[in-house]
């Protein structure tokens, strides 16, 4: 084991971290990360719309669609915050003006989409005009707004290393001077997106949606799938490297096309455990990580009770950010890096809690995932928050910690005395010296 670690470290472990920096990946990752705040409010809104008592649902069944109307406006749209977002912050990384490069980004997005005008459809004197279809403004967007962030960024950084712009004179506000700046590149993006959209007639959203449905089928609805983020994610916290930081820019844009359909297919009426897909990112969240990578809170309950004095004081001081899913003081103090004892079931008790949720939610004894509530609830309380106020969901999550627990013991009893062993000798020598 200890040379398998090694080798994570030394052959492994670099290419991950070079990924997790390169530029392109971590726009994506910080603009969708700057959608969350939005997200996590329409989520509310969708569990205030599918309460947990029936008599309650039936209450609010006649307002359901008003209720509704934030998630769509936030969720819905998700595509169209985090185009601006990826585009501001690509921009930024190649030093370029971020608002520039967030609005060409934004609006080569919104070039895909063709307006559609519904009078016709609608009594007379009753028309509203063009309507932007919201269809593919959402997660089933994202793989467009990435491909329109990278191209309108990427031209925008080649008109100006060519110095192809126009420029004002110095006495021009720096506003109006960056608005001028953007009026080649923009016109270029522009013109390209409508082209291909407009004049060919070739609908890139459902181009890319068929080339990634079936991605998304293998990630979300299938158990390899399912467990590839988890081995990996895994395996880079072994060796030290922020696994979720890596993978996760990897796989998130696919996670949220995923809650979001989950989400759009729960307020249209579907059944909460019938949902399209079993696993996007809050599956693992809940139902896997639960204290943090590694499913680690079981861990922590298992120091408070070790021999060894240095464990039984990281428990104690780890167990309350662990409640809250902040496991990194147990990482770096027991420690599970590069620790080939404890390793086998860092890696081994998510595999099987994942298993385990992955059958629970695919034969439908509990909910699917619609919500994306605070990472930092307790995981049964974001469980049953997020499965649509399944109360079997927070079960499932008392399930899995036990599991966990039995999965860590063996391991914890022979890393425990092993510290203790080293600590009675320790002591012994100080005896001995005195």
């Amino acid at each position: 084991m200890t040379k398998f670690l090694v080798w994570i470290e030394t052959k492994f472990m670099p290419p991950m971290a070079r990924l997790a920096e390169q530029k392109h990946l971590k726009a994506i990752r910080d603009g969708v990360i700057s959608t969350l705040s939005l997200i996590l409010v329409g989520s509310f809104f969708l569990i205030i719309a599918n309460p947990p008592i029936v008599s309650w649902a039936e209450a609010i069944a006649p307002y359901t669609a008003d209720i509704v109307i934030p998630f769509r406006i936030t969720m819905g749209l998700m595509s169209i915050y985090a185009s601006y977002g990826m585009g501001y912050s690509l921009a930024k990384s190649y030093k370029l003006d971020g608002i520039t490069g967030g609005v060409l980004s934004l609006a080569t997005f919104l070039m895909l989409t063709v307006p559609v005008n519904v009078d016709a459809l609608l009594p007379e004197g009753q028309g509203i005009g063009w309507v932007l279809p919201m269809g593919n403004l959402g997660g089933a967007g994202m793989f467009s707004a990435i491909l329109a962030m990278i191209f309108a960024v990427e031209s925008l950084r080649f008109f100006k290393n060519r110095n192809l712009m126009i420029k004002m004179p110095e006495q021009v506000p720096d506003s109006v001077a960056r608005s001028f700046e953007a009026l080649i590149p923009g016109a270029f993006v522009i013109t390209i997106v409508w082209i291909i959209r407009v004049l060919l007639d070739f609908d890139l959203n459902n181009f890319i949606l068929s080339i990634f449905t079936p991605i998304n089928d293998i990630l979300g609805n299938n158990l390899i799938g399912v467990l590839v983020p988890v081995i990996f994610i895994t395996l880079l916290w072994a060796a030290g490297v922020h696994g979720m930081s890596v993978i996760g820019s990897v796989a998130r844009p696919m996670w949220l096309v995923m809650l979001d359909a989950n989400g759009q297919a729960l307020a249209d009426g579907a059944a909460p455990n019938q949902l399209p897909y079993i696993a996007p990112e809050q599956f693992y969240q809940w139902t896997v990580w639960i204290g943090g990578a590694g499913s680690t809170l079981a861990l922590c309950i298992l120091l408070l009770f070790a021999k060894s004095v240095y464990l039984k004081q990281v428990g104690r001081f780890s167990i309350i950010p662990s409640l809250f899913n902040i496991n990194e003081p147990l990482i770096f103090g027991v420690p599970l890096v590069m620790n080939p004892i404890l390793a086998i079931p860092f890696i081994l008790a998510p595999v099987v809690t994942t298993t385990i949720s992955y059958f629970a939610v695919k034969f439908g004894i509990i909910n699917g995932f619609v919500s994306n509530v605070p990472w930092t609830l307790p995981a049964p309380i974001g469980a049953f928050l997020s499965a649509s106020n399944d109360w079997k969901a927070a079960v499932l999550v008392l399930i899995n910690i036990a599991i966990a627990g039995a999965i860590y013991y063996p391991f914890f009893k022979v890393y425990d005395k092993k510290l203790r062993e080293e600590e009675l000798g320790q002591v012994s020598e100080e005896h001995t010296i005195l």
